[in-house]
């Protein structure tokens, strides 16, 4: 068969489609008035069971899967176009609208802030680079930056998120939905794992590494060269690093940033112990109000949905019928819940724009849970 003769029969099907596809928008569009003038919910599951089930005995054995699949997504399209017309205001919504009528332009340069560990962690090179000028309280676990912040002891907290070789720090995961705050900013630093030891001591010497749970990870292909030694886990490797120069002992070393070990009057035994030298981790600045500060393109949000097949497809289907990156999904268990859990979505995307204002109404009425993070850039 002729390929240019088919195609323009396409060409043609296309045509009638898109013609059809209009006219049912529109017809969408006086449904949700409709739904609007009777306070109904925009979703109707039940109608949408029917309407599937209609379509795909119309199109035969053959096709069924195809057009279900058709029908979902035009379903979610439609979703979509009534609740950006019914246009009802959320909590959460008018929230963010509140806090950018009167934009903030420029990120403070100053602040009292809160990191996990001691001095020459981390999170303090991360605080380095979010503020010029600031008074660093350090805590003993992440939980302690969380309620310094959410008490008013300190405006802002730093805490990592996740890292490109190890993955997500899920302690932190866990403890957001534990605690009311907001992401202000964010920041990738490009971690260099040493091990580091007293000055004189050799690495034959080694018989203990002692650091944070994520450093270790991160350096998992060097401990396979060293089989013997034994592994112990610290709360920061700057806490590592401080504890090797307060001890007694000759035989034990830690793995921490070169910085830490200069600090700390340590000596260098080995650098770049990583495995992937593309060796980054992602920090978040916490806050206990919401902040929105112009240019802020990226929208973390945390949220739970209906234990039914689909639920989450259809969550995500919200932000692609929107156009936008859902450019993370991390799922936590929700305690006391057997097998359901807490979604928690990075989405490239600025609150600024009308329609993500109306992704995140839509995402919120539809959600069992549904918590707002925050809109903020990274640097």
């Amino acid at each position: 068969m002729d390929l240019e003769i088919l195609r323009t029969r396409i060409n043609e099907i296309d045509k009638e489609i898109v013609k059809l596809f209009v006219e049912r928008m529109q017809t969408s569009a006086k449904i949700a008035e409709a739904k609007s003038e009777k306070n109904l919910p925009v979703l109707d599951k039940k109608r949408e069971n029917i309407v599937i089930q209609n379509v795909m005995n119309e199109a035969g054995e053959e096709f069924e899967l195809y057009i279900k699949t058709l029908y979902n997504t035009m379903f979610e399209v439609s979703r979509n176009y009534q609740s950006s017309l019914i246009n009802k205001t959320t909590p959460i919504s008018q929230e963010i609208l509140q806090n950018i009528q009167n934009p903030k332009i420029e990120f403070p340069r100053k602040a009292t802030v809160a990191c996990q560990g001691v001095e020459g962690s981390y999170a303090e090179q991360a605080c380095s680079k979010l503020f010029n000028i600031r008074n660093t309280m350090f805590f003993n676990n992440f939980e302690s930056v969380f309620n310094a912040v959410e008490t008013g002891l300190c405006q802002y907290g730093v805490l990592p998120i996740e890292n490109s070789s190890a993955g997500s720090v899920t302690e932190v995961y866990d403890l957001m939905c534990k605690h009311k705050f907001y992401i202000v900013k964010s920041t990738k630093l490009h971690v260099n794992h040493a091990l580091v030891s007293k000055k004189g001591v050799n690495l034959s010497d080694i018989k203990e590494v002692i650091s944070h749970e994520q450093a270790l990870q991160q350096c998992s292909e060097f401990f396979k060269l060293l089989p013997d030694i034994k592994v112990t886990l610290f709360e920061n490797t700057a806490t590592a690093a401080k504890y090797i120069s307060e001890c007694d002992r000759n035989d034990i070393a830690a793995i921490c940033s070169t910085d830490c070990a200069k600090l700390y009057g340590l000596s260098i035994l080995k650098e770049n112990l990583q495995n992937n030298q593309n060796n980054y981790t992602r920090f978040i600045c916490i806050a206990k109000d919401m902040e929105i500060y112009a240019g802020s393109n990226k929208i973390s949000l945390m949220l739970s949905v209906e234990h039914r097949p689909g639920s989450l497809y259809e969550m995500i289907g919200n932000v692609a019928c929107q156009g936008l990156n859902l450019s993370k999904i991390e799922s936590r268990p929700i305690p006391g819940k057997d097998f359901e859990f807490l979604f928690y979505f990075d989405i490239e995307g600025s609150v600024f724009s009308t329609y993500v204002l109306d992704l995140i109404k839509n995402m919120e009425s539809s959600a069992e849970r549904f918590t707002f993070l925050g809109c903020y850039s990274e640097i």
